[in-house]
């Protein structure tokens, strides 16, 4: 039995703990977390600031207490500032001040990541904000009951900073969105649904300043007054900063083996390059079945599966992960809009050369008189193998569930063809007869 300290607890730390707690007996499991709160979620958080739902409380999943319960030692606001991987050791300041030296037979490091702020001008200003944790989205609430915070830019349109953009608006709020790219959400969709995005945040009066760097943070008496781009100055109220994250590889940085951005290397047990080290979430690699290659693909989904990986092989079971594919989700004003793989822009990016197959759609026959709204289907897939490499979908319907066949078919290795011959039921309840996913994929060329 074997003595196992967890170094962070939120998403991928819980789902170790409760993976080896619930599935073996004997094991101590020692946890040290820098935050007082566990398994927020931050993927609800714009809900949360938008009055999209009552209250933070259904966005935590587990608590201090409830890991206690299961026979963990769960040490909070504990600030693990040093690890001697040579002689397992960790050194923790608790939220006492106290200094405490502690010993490890196997460590899982689950640090997760850390906002990019810009080394610009006034990044230090009062109500220039970050959205990660709980207490950060407390403190915007709160002060969006100010009435003089009516201006506010968001620099960054990717996923948070999207769903940001909508919960202010709906606060009504003026909202700008900055990014140096010229368009939302490029990491995962192609020109045609990000098309769709903007023109969904434009109707919804969310004024979009894209291929623009900022350059300077304006303020007065310490509060920030303006965004400064390369291009013109947007008069700010709040300036919230959804750049992007960081691994967050401070302790290991030093002593492990890293990914191009600085991520702890991870083998498909979650193993680093140092015997009985273990990282997981997002301080750590994923294995992407779209390249065959590890990749850092930060998602809350992804680090739950590198938790119980991990759990089982520091356990004493031997696991593999079976890969990622990254998929994904986003709902804006009622768009819902999944992807997973890659996209035809990434895949140029890659050297990989695809082919893509694009189809629109109702989702139900058009004799139904109910809400029927259009589907937009793009497959993309390797020209040479004509192995599927990925897929995003469109609509204002709830077709979210079968995104996840598309990454059961990147995972299994599918070609278009079978694909166009799968087997999909029609009944005009849920579907049409030659259906957008069949259609598609016999229009590959």
């Amino acid at each position: 039995m074997s003595k196992i300290i967890v170094v962070g607890s939120n998403h991928a730390g819980t789902a170790a703990i409760k993976t080896i707690l619930g599935n073996y007996e004997g094991h101590e499991v020692v946890v040290y977390d820098k935050n007082n709160n566990i398994s927020f979620l931050g993927c609800g958080m714009a809900l949360w600031i938008g009055n999209q739902i009552s209250g933070a409380e259904g966005l935590f999943y587990a608590t201090k207490e409830s890991l206690e319960e299961m026979g963990a030692k769960v040490h909070m606001e504990a600030d693990v500032h040093k690890i001697d991987f040579e002689n397992k050791k960790v050194y923790v300041t608790l939220s006492d001040g106290t200094e405490v030296e502690d010993s490890y037979d196997k460590i899982i490091l689950a640090t997760g990541s850390l906002p990019i702020i810009p080394t610009i001008p006034g990044k230090d200003l009062e109500n220039v904000q970050q959205v990660k944790l709980y207490q950060n989205a407390a403190e915007v609430i709160k002060k969006l009951e100010n009435p003089e915070i009516k201006d506010i830019t968001v620099v960054g349109a990717g996923y948070i900073g999207v769903e940001l953009a909508e919960a202010f608006e709906r606060h009504g709020k003026k909202v700008t969105m900055v990014d140096i790219a010229d368009t939302c959400l490029p990491a995962y969709y192609d020109e045609p649904f990000t098309s769709l995005m903007k023109k969904n945040l434009e109707d919804h009066n969310i004024n979009l300043e894209f291929g623009q760097a900022v350059q300077e943070i304006k303020g007065e008496n310490g509060k920030v007054t303006a965004v400064v781009t390369d291009k013109k100055e947007i008069k700010a109220d709040m300036v919230i900063l959804s750049i992007g994250f960081r691994p967050n590889n401070a302790l290991g940085k030093d002593s492990l083996e890293l990914f191009r951005n600085g991520a702890y290397l991870v083998n498909k047990k979650q193993e680093t390059s140092i015997k009985d080290v273990y990282a997981i979430g997002d301080c750590a690699t994923v294995y992407d079945n779209t390249i065959d290659d590890r990749n850092y693909i930060a998602l809350a989904t992804n680090a739950v599966r590198s938790g119980i990986v991990a759990a089982h092989n520091v356990a004493g079971t031997e696991i593999e992960s079976i890969g990622v594919q990254g998929s994904n989700g986003i709902s804006i004003y009622d768009l819902k809009m999944v992807s997973t793989g890659i996209t035809v822009a990434k895949a140029e990016k890659l050297g990989i050369e695809v082919g893509y197959t694009d189809f629109e759609d109702l989702q139900k026959p058009a004799f139904i008189e109910t809400s029927n709204p259009s589907v937009k289907l793009r497959i993309v897939y390797d020209k040479k193998t004509r192995v599927v490499l990925g897929a995003q979908m469109a609509s204002e319907y709830d077709m979210s569930m079968g995104i996840h066949m598309f990454s059961l078919a990147i995972q299994e290795k599918v070609t278009i063809e079978r694909l166009a011959l799968l087997d999909i039921f029609f009944l005009p309840h849920f579907n049409q007869p030659y259906n957008y996913i069949t259609m598609a994929a016999i229009s590959a060329k």
